[in-house]
């Protein structure tokens, strides 16, 4: 039984301790497990390293194609809890690429956490594993809209919004590159009926001054609509490394 990973270098798990960036967890102490593979090619990803391997012509903006065996890793599931134990948090962020891909094999390390609460971050596309979901005390549902450059009937489902906006347990947050990109936000609230409490605008950027541009116009636009606003703290603190 085992989960692939995504490593900070070759050979090494990106399994570590760190402050939780964005959403609503921002600024909390969290383990953090990314996970390799993904359903959707975001063309600004910041994670590319967990899906475009080389061969895969899906776009991004950077063009870029990663060697696999150097950048994703297969581990027993037993092995990726003890190595979040010891990090010694209560707090556990699983990110990706797309975690609910590895749902079964997911609920199975979790189980093995010993107090231990969970955040899984996902894309909004893929259904929790009914094993996983029970385990899991937050979701941080990011949909991808227009400029994430994904088909909106594979990035959006309907089905699938809905689903999510009626759990209490998720959290909602949208990457924000333009104005323009929120009236796509306010179209799927109405349309999904996403408790606006429970959304987060979060300017697209893996630079400090990028973001910070980008928060000058978004910060009053998330005031205007009732709309919460998430900063990306790791970008400021670390720079878009991993591990971080």
């Amino acid at each position: 039984m085992s989960l692939t990973l995504a490593t900070t270098t070759p050979g090494e798990p990106e399994i570590f301790a760190s402050l939780q960036g964005e959403g609503a967890s921002i600024g909390r102490p969290c383990a953090f497990v990314r996970l390799s593979r993904c359903n959707l090619a975001c063309t600004w990803c910041d994670t590319a390293y967990t899906w475009r391997f080389e061969g895969d012509n899906r776009p991004h903006r950077d063009d870029r194609a990663f060697e696999r065996k150097a950048n994703q890793l297969v581990l027993d599931e037993a092995d990726v809890a003890a190595r979040i134990m010891a990090l010694g948090q209560d707090r556990l962020v699983v990110t990706g690429g797309e975690p609910l891909l590895q749902g079964a094999a997911l609920a199975r390390m979790i189980a093995l956490l010993d107090g231990v609460s969970v955040e899984v971050e996902t894309n909004g596309t893929v259904a929790p594993h009914p094993d996983l979901d029970p385990l899991v005390s937050q979701y941080n549902v990011s949909p991808k809209l227009k400029h994430s450059g994904n088909p909106t009937d594979s990035a959006l489902i309907p089905e699938r919004l809905a689903d999510w906006a009626s759990k209490p347990q998720a959290w909602f947050k949208f990457v924000i590159a333009e104005p323009e990109d929120l009236a796509e936000v306010l179209a799927l609230q109405a349309r999904h009926a996403i408790p606006g409490a429970r959304i987060m605008l979060m300017p697209e950027g893996t630079a400090s001054d990028v973001i910070r541009a980008r928060a000058r116009w978004l910060a009053p636009l998330a005031l205007e609509h009732g709309l919460r606003f998430t900063d990306r703290l790791h970008i400021h603190l670390y720079g878009d490394t991993r591990g971080t």
